[in-house]
């Protein structure tokens, strides 16, 4: 098994993903472990479960007739990554992307649900429980329902984040689900924000800030009568909501700039609040994504968020588009305000299935649990299969 650590006082450039040897794990995935020094907010020190992962690739199994397609489509004999996963009755519960094979017919991205009674060996369904159907969403989902974040209210009531792709334009949408499998789209999160003006900007990654309970619930949790949101592909930018379906973008105060100079599709987005930058000269220097739900804590808001590299202005001893994982703390009184960051990566590929795939180079965390006593962080390798890391809760 592979222990992962991340340090606040190592460059990018030098730092290593640490090693520590477990039972049968073989002499050469031991490594120096690398030093942590003023990392006391962080969840780090995760084991990626060896000798299970990946623990879910695609299926020829599962099969259902398509709405749109009135036909019957293997929905994820392709690939299937990028899961969040929820806590309920004693079970681990993942919603996790898949793709069907190109055809004639197209591919599209569907979310799959599966169970777990030990977070590593899981039993899915055999029909998609949210994908592109004959509705009032139908001309925003065409390419598909991806990426999925879900949190619970107070009362019990699952709400997912999710990307809608036309085939062109990424959207952030919003659903919610009494049981997990039954789920009612709410359309664009943004979509009645400042007159509707920003339905046709690209969004996506929506990481509702909440409480993990000691049960495995995450609670979405308000903080001065607001639910937050952190989200964002390019750089991460914050919404708030009354009700987890309705979501206003925070905007930059009259003479404020952008903390770095914007690119891509944050270009389309120039009045908007960053809240978590790229960093020139470092792993996280072509974007930043929002990861698992953002974490409440007496220390502050913990946000696992991935990054891309780009070695020509960012870390040259990453290699092209490899996306690894960091985190950073945000008050949590006041969710705009960054106290602390990770200096360097906790997760980065190095397996073989991380390496290579539809997307080579790719860890993408996405799913985290508190179940049993540990915490179960899932994540996409190589937009192709899934894996997950453990460490105990302390």
């Amino acid at each position: 098994m592979l222990a992962l650590l991340a340090s606040c006082n190592s460059s990018p450039s030098t730092a290593t993903v640490a090693t520590a040897p477990s039972a049968g794990a073989p002499a050469d995935t031991a490594a120096m472990a690398t030093a942590v020094s003023g990392n006391d907010w962080a969840l780090l020190n995760f084991t990626k479960v060896d000798s299970a992962n990946p623990i879910m690739g695609p299926s020829a199994v599962g099969k259902f007739t398509d709405p749109v397609l009135k036909r019957t489509v293997l929905w994820e004999e392709k690939d299937v990554f990028n899961p969040a996963v929820v806590v309920r009755d004693g079970k681990v519960y993942m919603l996790y992307r898949a793709e069907n094979k190109i055809t004639t017919f197209g591919k599209a991205s569907r979310v799959g649900l599966a169970s777990s009674t030990d977070g590593v060996h899981f039993a899915r369904e055999a029909a998609p429980v949210l994908y592109p159907a004959n509705d009032a969403q139908k001309k925003y989902e065409t390419g598909g329902t991806e990426d999925p974040r879900v949190v619970e209210d107070a009362k019990g009531t699952y709400y997912m984040t999710y990307t809608a792709y036309d085939g062109k334009l990424a959207r952030l949408h919003v659903a919610s689900s009494p049981d997990l499998r039954h789920w009612t789209k709410y359309g664009n999160a943004f979509a009645q924000a400042d007159g509707g003006k920003y339905l046709g900007k690209w969004s996506k990654s929506g990481s509702i800030v909440s409480t993990y309970e000691p049960d495995g619930r995450i609670v979405a949790t308000k903080i001065k009568g607001k639910y937050w949101m952190y989200w964002g592909d390019a750089q991460i930018w914050l919404a708030t909501s009354d009700d987890l379906i309705h979501w206003t973008p925070l905007e930059m105060a009259p003479g404020e700039k952008p903390p770095v100079p914007l690119r891509d599709q944050a270009l389309t987005l120039p009045n908007l609040k960053v809240v978590l930058p790229t960093r020139a000269g470092k792993f996280d220097s072509d974007l930043v994504e929002s990861g698992p739900p953002a974490m409440l804590t007496d220390q502050g808001i913990r946000l696992i968020y991935n990054s891309r590299n780009v070695p020509s202005f960012g870390d040259k001893s990453l290699p092209e588009g490899t996306y690894t994982a960091a985190q950073a703390l945000f008050d949590k009184n006041d969710p705009t305000k960054l106290l602390q960051r990770t200096d360097t990566y906790f997760m980065r590929p190095d397996k073989p299935y991380e390496k290579t795939g539809q997307v080579n180079q790719v860890v993408f965390l996405e799913g985290l649990a508190r179940y049993k006593s540990n915490w179960f962080l899932y994540y996409g390798t190589a937009d192709s299969k899934i894996a997950v890391a453990t460490r105990p809760v302390e």
